[in-house]
């Protein structure tokens, strides 16, 4: 069946969208320890969001940077035999320079021992002072060093912290202290009138509980009889700031405030990003205190769970501790950054191993992506000369407005999810489209279209629509994968166009210019080698003398036990390559469900191109072989037939319906 194209309208066509300010940020990260994944991932979700927002053609500004007093860098540097500047400046250091590293560009590294951030924190102290709402007591409480804040009972698990699995001193002291209790009522109606405010709604409801008991005022300075490192109270020399008032005014300080224009421009559109071991400072303590300074709050905060490493919580204890540095020079930061917002449901908990960040580049980057990317532009190179062929504008079939109507739809949900920070689902929607190519592949199988002069016409169509959805799939991975989206732009011809590209301009179908000359660059991901298994050694041969034994009667037949213990499954082909030096066979990697690679003689019979995405029947439990050298793990059922010149064709066995890779046959 074929459809006369009457014209399709791209996300934000024919609408002149008002330019949007944002404001985002990550918490400034606290230097008694060195950059780890869980820092790594809130930056990058961070930085990733900030793209998003400039690819929707927003005014952005993007800060992080380092919290740097307190009791605990005063004892890492005292530990170490330096003074607490030094020690701060060296680990600061290492966080500004593993940014860049993960391909992270923020607009601003602001650190707390800024002389702007210290005089901005004591200019605050001393209003919010002056205005009554600091004044000054003996308290006794349990005080928690590792948190360095005071806890309360209902904190405790077990008579612990249950961040630091320690029970909490008793001290008694006389400090000064915040009217965070005056602002309650306020906090408590603000968060309920503004669903959005805390998100996902587990730590909204969370912090709504914690609400629900009386509020007690805040601790706000440590005497300098037992901390000198931090900021001094501008109304008592003899204290020093607590060190989450101190660090909370940096989200001000970074955008000028009070007076420069920047701060007016961005604090109404502020976003913060945390995880949830800090959700209490940034959803309890700092919404107060903007209250007492006459601010209006931040716009939305954004909580995410922990990663563990191996199932295990990351502790340097136990030497699990995953560092940023070591995993772009395994991995490439572009495989890093998706594996981190693919991986993690944002708000939960996630898992790290080596095997999953290796499956994922092999699965989904090289051979679904990459692949996908690699053949379309060989085809193109191959059947259009290497230029960006010219479509038929007239008639598009079924499958050709199947392609367009799923992009669309790709580029209005992955806007929605990317905008509520469901990075995965936003992922997960790319990726449908990138199935949906692959099968739109075999489906036109341009390899036989090119046999025929009368099929031109078709042949240049499908192709255009390989290049135009791949123009699409560049475009939504710019903030996700910066580097891999540059270069499918430069082999698409797009450098200078797809830089300056957001979704209202490019987000429309049929922009790619036909002419427009390829290149076929270098491999998007290759393939990682994971860590090789001892094969077993081969069973010993029973010695018969050399006599061979008659054949029992019923020679051929096997018994039903005898065919159970043959593993026959359905696999996917994800990729699939010829052999150096070898005219039949080709290398096929599948999915069935696990990942293998099967050696097949069909290359005189399938071009490599043609069997990617299609399912077949593999022996799955065949002894692994060596053949060259590339070591095979399972056969191919393939069907011989002979035509009525002689020539003999291999047909692959497949199934009837779709099923999903691995599928038992019985």
């Amino acid at each position: 069946m074929e459809i006369r194209r009457t014209g399709t309208q791209g996300p934000g066509q024919g609408k002149k969208r008002r330019i949007m300010t944002t404001y985002i940020t990550t918490p400034i990260y606290y230097v008694n320890a060195l950059p780890h994944l869980g820092h790594a991932y809130t930056t990058i979700v961070t930085d990733t969001y900030c793209r998003f927002r400039r690819l929707c053609g927003d005014d952005v500004r993007f800060q992080t940077g380092t919290d740097e007093h307190g009791e605990k860098i005063a004892q890492a540097a005292e530990a170490e035999g330096v003074s607490p500047r030094e020690y701060a400046d060296r680990i600061s250091e290492e966080f500004r320079r593993t940014w860049p590293l993960l391909a992270v560009e923020p607009d601003h590294f602001i650190r707390t021992t800024d002389p702007v951030h210290v005089r901005t924190v004591q200019d605050i102290l001393r209003r919010v002072h002056d205005q009554g709402d600091i004044y000054f007591s003996e308290y006794t409480g349990l005080y928690c060093q590792g948190c360095e804040r005071f806890l309360t009972e209902k904190e405790l698990v077990g008579g612990k912290c249950p961040d630091h699995l320690q029970a909490p001193r008793e001290i008694s002291e006389q400090n000064y202290f915040f009217r965070m209790s005056r602002y309650q009522g306020w906090l408590i109606d603000h968060i309920r009138e503004n669903p959005e405010f805390i998100t996902p709604e587990r730590y909204r409801n969370e912090v709504l509980s914690f609400l629900g008991e009386p509020l007690e005022d805040l601790c706000i300075s440590r005497p300098k009889a037992r901390l000198t490192w931090g900021i001094p109270l501008p109304f008592d020399d003899n204290f020093v700031t607590y060190v989450w008032f101190d660090a909370l005014i940096n989200y001000l300080t970074g955008i000028g405030y009070p007076d420069d224009p920047d701060f007016r421009r961005y604090w109404k559109a502020a976003e913060h990003v945390i995880a949830k071991d800090i959700l209490k400072p940034h959803a309890i303590y700092w919404p107060t205190m903007l209250k007492a300074m006459g601010l209006q709050p931040y716009r939305r905060l954004h909580v995410h769970g922990y990663w563990n490493v191996e199932e295990t919580k990351m502790s340097k204890s136990i030497g699990n501790v995953v560092r940023p540095g070591e995993l772009v020079e395994r991995y490439g930061a572009d495989t890093v950054r998706y594996f981190v917002l693919r991986e993690m449901s944002f708000g939960l908990d996630a898992s790290f191993s080596t095997e999953a960040v290796i499956e994922r580049r092999n699965s989904d980057l090289a051979n679904d992506l990459g692949n996908l990317f690699a053949r379309s532009l060989t085809m193109i190179g191959k059947y259009a000369d290497g230029k960006i062929p010219e479509p038929d504008h007239l008639i598009l079939t079924e499958a050709d407005r199947e392609l367009i109507g799923a992009v669309e739809e790709m580029t209005a949900r992955y806007q929605e999810y990317m905008n509520d920070f469901q990075f995965q689902r936003a992922l997960r929607e790319i990726w449908k489209v990138i199935s949906m190519m692959n099968r739109f592949i075999v489906t036109n199988a341009p390899w036989e279209l090119a046999k025929s002069p009368g099929h031109y016409s078709r042949l240049m169509t499908v192709l255009y629509f390989l290049a135009e959805s791949l123009r699409f799939i560049a475009l939504v991975l710019q903030p996700v994968m910066p580097a891999a989206a540059a270069k499918m732009a430069a082999a698409l011809g797009l450098t200078g166009e797809m830089e300056a590209a957001t979704l209202s301009t490019a987000g429309k179908w049929g922009l790619l210019r036909p002419g427009t000359l390829i290149s076929q660059g270098e491999q998007l991901f290759p393939r990682l080698d994971k860590a090789k298994k001892a094969e077993p050694p081969p069973r010993p041969q029973k010695q018969d003398g050399g006599k061979k034994k008659a054949a029992p009667p019923g020679k051929g037949l096997i018994s039903f036990d005898q065919f159970g213990q043959i593993d026959l499954r359905v696999a996917e082909v994800t990729a699939a390559e010829k052999i150096a030096g070898s005219e039949k066979l080709l290398k096929l990697t599948v999915k069935a469900p696990e990942e293998r690679v099967i050696v097949a003689g069909i290359a005189k019979h399938y071009e490599p191109e043609e069997l990617v995405g299609r399912l077949a029947l593999i022996v799955a439990n065949l002894q692994p072989a060596r053949i060259m050298g590339v070591t095979s793990q399972g056969m191919v059922l393939a069907a011989r037939e002979t035509d009525e010149n002689g020539n003999e064709h291999l047909v692959l066995a497949s199934v009837a319906d779709r099923v999903r890779a691995g599928g038992k046959i019985s």
